[in-house]
């Protein structure tokens, strides 16, 4: 578990801030204060991705999914993955995996209230090894599984990220699927909001490409339609429609693996 320090902003914490949640401090609605004014629409891109996955979770359940990994999973607002999954297979069990001291303290409160098949690995995502060994307390990997990695790879440099998500797809059992949605921003506004997240926040921000996140999926199998907007990209459908310019959004696909 990281040091838990309220004075210093937290990933997790300012996410929650953007959602409108209130697990934050004023550090983390300070920064989130001052990014919203760089990109206002920052919120509702946020709250865009938190739908896309929900969608995400649901398709990969009616595909027969009942077990999802949510690497990064920050604080559990409603719906969160388990109960999106449980909509469509009562018995799905989840593993949430993150480090800050809050989320976990919130995560574990599920898993102790009843929530039979809840998982919480106490970890960081970087180490791949030692978190696919904790998750296997509660999720069989020779069985298919849904990865989840929700606005999580702006924060890595392209190499490390097709690296990070090769390892973990290799991971998982022929017939499993990977969620990815990612940060896309352009524009004097977004180069100023990424340059003070990297100075101020808790961790580099880094502006990749759709080109760049494309290749983060390497050799797997993207699910229909592919490369999207969280705005209108839905799981399993072919059709597309054109979206309105706007200076940051979120790209989203799912990969089948094996």
């Amino acid at each position: 578990m990281a040091d838990f320090d309220p004075s210093i902003p937290s990933i997790a914490r300012v996410y929650d801030y953007f959602l409108g949640g209130k697990d934050n401090f004023a550090a983390d609605r300070e920064l989130g204060a001052q990014l919203v004014k760089l990109v206002p629409s920052t919120p509702v891109t946020l709250r865009e991705n938190k739908t896309y996955l929900r969608l995400a979770v649901t398709w990969a359940a009616n595909q027969g999914i009942r077990q999802f990994i949510d690497l990064g999973a920050g604080m559990p607002t409603s719906p969160s993955t388990h109960e999106t999954a449980r909509e469509v297979a009562p018995g799905a069990r989840v593993a949430y995996v993150d480090n800050d001291a809050v989320v976990l303290n919130h995560l574990d409160a599920l898993a102790a209230h009843g929530n039979k098949g809840v998982t919480v690995v106490d970890g960081d995502v970087r180490d791949a090894d030692t978190i696919l060994h904790a998750v296997a307390g509660g999720i069989d990997l020779t069985e298919p599984a849904c990865l989840i990695m929700g606005s999580l790879l702006h924060f890595f440099a392209p190499q490390p990220a097709r690296d990070l998500v090769a390892r973990y797809a290799e991971a998982l059992a022929p017939g499993s699927y990977l969620i990815l949605t990612m940060g896309i921003a352009s524009g004097k506004a977004a180069e100023k909001f990424f340059r003070m997240y990297s100075g101020e926040g808790p961790s580099k921000l880094y502006q990749h490409s759709p080109e760049d996140f494309a290749t983060f999926f390497g050799p797997l199998e993207l699910v229909p339609p592919g490369i999207g907007d969280a705005r209108i990209c839905r799981p399993g459908r072919e059709e597309v429609t054109a979206t309105p310019t706007r200076e940051g959004w979120m790209i989203t696909g799912i990969a089948r693996v094996g």
